[in-house]
């Protein structure tokens, strides 16, 4: 029956064109299609297959479009495509990739002709099959920390480790997609580092913020590989557990500073009176070394400043500064409210009765100091004298700029520190105009720097302007100049790039408040003027502590319980704790919590968390050559490197910041570091200028003898110094001598000893 059908189909057509032709008509040529891609009735074709038609004929390439030539999903829905003509061959290109494990049906209808007219005898129609889906990677994470985690350093990294290569877009910061949170639920400030198959979150500022918190770490779905796929079995959620904070009886808080007139490092006011004090002095400041009960210092009993020889206290207000721990005395008389050639003398009340910590712990005494007033008044303007970040209209430092910098303005002469704190304003765009971002604005009075870090990370590849208004005033009350030199501005703009700088090395918890460790053998002081302003710790006995006493606990009589072999000639404060192994007779019975096991495992701690930061200041990259003598020079922000001896002798060592509030340096020293002459009277000093930093500072020392700092007493050295062999700081020769050597830093010595004499060393802050 089937032939027969064909047959008079083949008749048929005769018939007609033999018809066409008896009636005088020209013959017509019907276009067909000869071939498709994919063939009728594929399988496994590729999902981002071109599917094809070739024609008999050249076909008007106007007549082949998405209506006459259609692919449809066995669900009815047309796929979105295009076509396109070339030759005698169409072909469609889907928009996107084709399902998978499905029958595709293709069509090219009648409405496709020749140039001439002539469309297809009927529509061609025929359907293929997609190639079954392949089963994606699982995606797995290891994580660091592990789960549940305990004392685990706030400097750790935390960080996941994936089975595939990450699509980084998905865990790019500002992220979403991986995140930390305190035991609050309170997220951590941070950015994501991604690249490859890892991925890092950096809390702000390089570190965890709380000491003993359960912190919750979250990686979710969001996060996905390059093919798409996200995490198998759903959010990764872990926690950890930051190491407790170690157990720190809080001393009695001092003056660190005052203005006008800076006491010296033992906080004792200089003998010397102030001769440039203007009668038109519009504020006097004290900067304590520890946050402060702000009632108590706000409390006008709590402080006077009375004229010599006169009763009558000088009338003013007093504030509370607590970015910088500040009091600070505003005079309310009518300027000038001080008289020519006259003595002040003011006064911080101590004791039971005055100013105390935010911990509660008293001053230790009433604190006086004296200045003397000029013949004259002061009206000369301040001015700024540099920026940082610079502007970016004259290029100085003013693109790329780390997503955590802080910004800062030097004035050319000390300022009323309240004004500062709201003339130094920061915005978004390239004005000062609208809303100034939120920030921690701090003052220096010996550096004359203000300092703006702001309370968020800034946006990456962002233009932010900074300004200075002439609400800032100085101690005398004038209003902020318009004079600022060239190449800076005020206002300033600068832009952002796209990283966050790391500090170097975050110190741990147990070795950050520590003014001088010993390693296993111990600490020697020599001399009746060694004041630590700080920790002092061994993983040796308390024997080996010899020359010390600390003020935990109050005097009994004449003496203090906390005390560590002194005799008439040796003896020296610490303003904080001893933690060492238990001895066989130091510290005294009266002492019960100090030489004990928990000591030792508090300087155990310690000695550990010194290592790894020996270990990682010498493992970074150099960015510069170390010199063999580095007297006389002045030092930038840098990792610097001698696998020698290094000695800073035929002059001082200046490290400029050049205004940079992010500033670091790190010295890599392979063998020993020698300060002033080894075995002379000559002494030297670091020197820090541009706003550089004590606790930016870090000196790690690989060989013998160590570290020697000024032996022959005297002069002040600054930052960190980590050393593998022993520290010594003046000579025995000195002990007996007024000549006080200054370390505004940390000794620590890993596996030796430290031997002080008259030293002062005061630990800053992080």
């Amino acid at each position: 029956m089937r032939n027969n059908k064909i047959g008079f189909v083949c008749l048929t057509a005769t018939f007609l064109v033999i018809l066409m032709a008896g009636c005088g008509q020209e013959t017509v040529t019907i276009p067909s299609v000869t071939s498709v891609t994919p063939a009728q009735g594929s399988a496994n074709v590729a999902v981002n297959t071109a599917i094809t038609a070739t024609f008999s004929l050249a076909m008007n390439p106007a007549s082949l479009n998405a209506s006459t030539f259609t692919v449809v999903a066995p669900n009815g829905v047309v796929v979105a495509g295009a076509v396109a003509y070339s030759g005698v061959t169409a072909t469609f290109a889907p928009s996107g990739a084709l399902a998978n494990s499905t029958t595709y049906t293709a069509t090219i209808t009648t409405g496709a002709s020749t140039p001439g007219g002539t469309a297809l005898m009927g529509n061609y129609t025929w359907t293929f099959s997609t190639v079954a889906a392949t089963p994606p990677m699982p995606l797995s994470v290891t994580v660091t920390p592990a789960p549940f985690t305990q004392n685990l350093p706030l400097s750790a990294t935390i960080s996941a480790s994936f089975s595939q290569t990450m699509n980084c877009a998905t865990l790019a910061s500002p992220a979403t997609s991986f995140t930390v949170t305190d035991s609050g639920g309170v997220a951590v400030a941070g950015v994501v580092n991604c690249s490859g198959s890892l991925a890092t979150f950096i809390p702000t500022g390089g570190a965890l913020g709380a000491y003993g918190t359960t912190y919750t770490a979250t990686i979710t779905t969001s996060a996905t590989d390059e093919a798409g796929t996200s995490l198998t079995n759903g959010n990764y959620v872990w926690t950890f557990t930051t190491i407790a904070l170690p157990p720190v009886t809080t001393p009695a808080p001092m003056v660190a500073l005052t203005n006008p007139v800076t006491p010296n490092a033992t906080g004792v006011p200089p003998v010397l009176e102030d001769l440039t004090v203007p009668t038109n002095l519009a504020s006097v400041s004290a900067n304590f070394n520890e946050p402060m009960d702000a009632e108590l210092i706000t409390n006008a009993a709590n402080f006077t400043l009375i004229a010599q020889g006169s009763l009558t206290p000088i009338a003013g207000t007093i504030s509370y500064v607590a970015s910088t721990n500040s009091m600070v005395f505003h005079l309310s008389a009518p300027s000038p409210a001080l008289t020519i050639n006259t003595t002040y003398t003011a006064t911080i009340t101590g004791g039971d009765l005055g100013v105390r910590s935010a911990a509660g712990q008293p001053m230790a005494g009433n604190y006086v100091w004296n200045f003397k007033t000029s013949a004259s008044t002061d009206t000369t303007p301040p001015e700024l004298v540099r920026t940082a970040p610079g502007d970016t209209s004259v290029g100085v430092q003013a693109t790329q700029v780390p997503l955590n910098q802080a910004i800062s303005a030097t004035f050319s002469k000390a300022m009323d520190q309240t004004t500062v704190l709201t003339a130094f304003q920061l915005y978004e765009g390239t004005s000062a105009s609208g809303t100034p971002l939120a920030a921690k604005i701090t003052y220096n009075d010996t550096t004359q720097i203000a300092t703006l870090t702001p309370a968020v990370l800034l946006t990456a590849n962002t233009t932010y302007t900074a300004t200075v208004t002439n609400a800032a005033t100085d101690t005398a009350g004038n209003p902020l100049g318009s004079l600022v030199p060239s190449p800076f501005t005020n206002p300033w703009s600068f832009k952002t790039g796209g990283n966050v700088v790391v500090p170097p090395v975050v110190l741990g918890p147990f070795i950050a408040p520590v003014g001088t460790f010993g390693g296993g053998a111990g600490i020697t002081n020599q001399g009746l003027l060694t004041v630590i302003n700080g920790n002092i710790e061994t993983t040796g006995a308390s024997t080996l502590i010899t020359g010390f006493h600390d003020t935990t606990l109050p005097k009994v009589g004449a003496t203090w319980p906390c005390t560590y072999t002194e005799t008439p000639l040796n003896s020296g404060q610490v303003n904080g704790v001893i933690d060492t192994a238990p001895g066989t007779s130091e510290p005294t019975s009266a002492c019960p919590d100090e030489g004990t096991s928990t000591t030792f495992d508090i300087a155990t701690e310690a000695a550990g968390e010194a290592r790894i930061a020996y270990t990682t200041l010498q493992g970074l990259p150099s960015t510069g050559v170390l010199a063999a003598e580095l007297g006389g020079t002045t030092i930038y922000p840098g990792v610097y490197a001698n696998a020698s001896s290094v000695a800073i002798t035929i002059g001082d060592l200046t490290l400029d910041a050049q205004g940079d509030p992010n500033a670091y340096w790190v010295f890599q020293i392979g063998s020993s570091l020698t300060v002033g002459d080894p075995v002379g009277p000559q002494t030297r000093s670091v020197i820090l200028s541009g706003g550089a930093k004590a606790a930016n500072v870090f000196w790690a020392i690989g060989g013998l003898p160590g570290a020697i700092i000024n032996y022959g007493g005297g002069g002040t050295m600054v930052g960190t110094i980590l050393s593998q062999p022993g520290i010594t700081v003046s000579s025995p020769a000195q002990s007996t001598s007024a000549t006080i050597s200054i370390i505004n830093g940390r000794v620590i010595a890993l596996d030796a000893s430290t031997t002080l004499v008259n030293t002062v060393i005061n630990v800053p802050a992080q």
